[in-house]
């Protein structure tokens, strides 16, 4: 009865985990984490054994529990007591690593809380009465919400939890590490499309690890966003992780680097500009450029920059048009999304140009 009871306390629960978190994240090491990851998995077992599903539902969501598990504790022990270049860094890896206690949290609310009312069981008097259409659209349900446990087990992959966790020492949130990654060739062909009259926002849906990661959160298909003077997109640049050939901050792309998996895909869209426009955004790239940058990570979480050239891409898009005055929507960069671009155009200032499938 007290398990049932602290299961079914909301509040109670919400303030231990924020408690949980802090502590960890500021005195954690590796067997602590290992020891919390599967209290928790533990824990999140025994509150969905207490909900109204089909078993076949809960079969599957106390799997994605289980496995969860396994894969964060490969992570606490491959990143948290990891040689770390700074003091900085190992706390990033102990930040995220308590983060990640709350990844059984979010396959609650993928394939449960968002479904809840889909996924209970009809009475004996409603099940004489339902439609076959309801069936249908009931079986279409539970299958989506099953691949949705499908995409989290492949996007919680060990190869992408290694990839992403070990870049986190070449990042700095509070100081810049990139400098001059942009050359005078790169602004040679800048101004040459100074007479386009048009600046483009490529959207794209990349398939890294990291992009991936970020989309469990998020629920979108896209998550970056990129800047390009020309329709060729052979001025493109953003704030990224430099493919590990520039530290991450503002730095040049290429279209192919984006083709991470299978169904990648990028969107291009195209905003009226004036040449003066145009100027003032590429004088602005050239001092981010000169002074130095660094990509915003803490400020995914945070959504603040210690320092100004510190952004993440969807931020850095979106100051670039506030610069120039093309900004056509009202928010805070630090909480713009790469599809708030498309998603917030309510006054049709955008034109799709193409979309390119690798």
């Amino acid at each position: 009865m007290l398990v049932r009871d602290l299961i079914s306390d909301r509040k109670l629960l919400n303030t231990t985990m924020w408690v949980l978190l802090v502590g960890v994240a500021l005195f954690g090491n590796a067997p602590l984490f290992v020891v919390i990851y599967w209290a928790f998995a533990l824990f999140m077992v025994l509150r969905a054994a207490q909900g109204q599903f089909p078993r076949k539902i809960k079969t599957t969501i106390v799997l994605a529990y289980l496995l969860l598990a396994v894969l964060q504790s490969i992570f606490a022990a491959n990143a948290v007591d990891a040689p770390h270049i700074n003091l900085l860094t190992a706390l990033f890896s102990r930040i995220f690593a308590a983060a990640f206690i709350l990844l059984p949290l979010a396959v609650e609310r993928i394939v449960i809380v968002s479904k809840r009312t889909d996924f209970y069981l009809p009475s004996v008097r409603a099940m004489a009465t339902i439609s076959f259409e309801q069936l249908q659209a009931n079986k279409q349900l539970i299958s989506r919400s099953l691949q949705g446990v499908g995409k989290i087990k492949q996007t919680l992959s060990t190869d992408n939890l290694k990839e992403t966790f070990e870049d986190l020492h070449r990042h700095s949130s509070v100081k810049y590490i990139n400098d001059g990654s942009l050359t005078d060739d790169y602004f040679e062909l800048v101004a040459q499309s100074l007479a386009d009259p048009y600046i483009y926002l490529v959207i794209s849906n990349t398939g890294s690890s990291a992009s991936e990661i970020i989309s469990l959160f998020t629920q979108k298909q896209y998550n970056h966003a990129s800047l390009s003077f020309d329709a060729d997109l052979k001025t493109i640049i953003s704030y990224n992780g430099g493919e590990k050939v520039y530290p991450p901050g503002l730095n040049a792309e290429m279209v192919e680097a984006f083709h991470k998996k299978d169904d990648a895909s990028v969107l291009v869209y195209r905003l009226p500009t004036t040449r003066a426009q145009k100027k003032l955004i590429s004088d602005q790239v050239r001092a981010i450029n000169t002074t130095g940058s660094a990509y915003n990570l803490l400020g995914l979480v945070t959504k603040h920059s210690y320092r100004p050239n510190i952004m993440f891409c969807s931020q850095f898009v979106y100051r670039m048009l506030k610069v120039a005055k093309l900004d056509y929507f009202d928010k805070p960069a630090g909480d713009v999304r790469p599809t708030d671009f498309i998603e917030l155009d309510y006054y049709k200032k955008l034109d799709f140009c193409y979309e390119i499938k690798f």
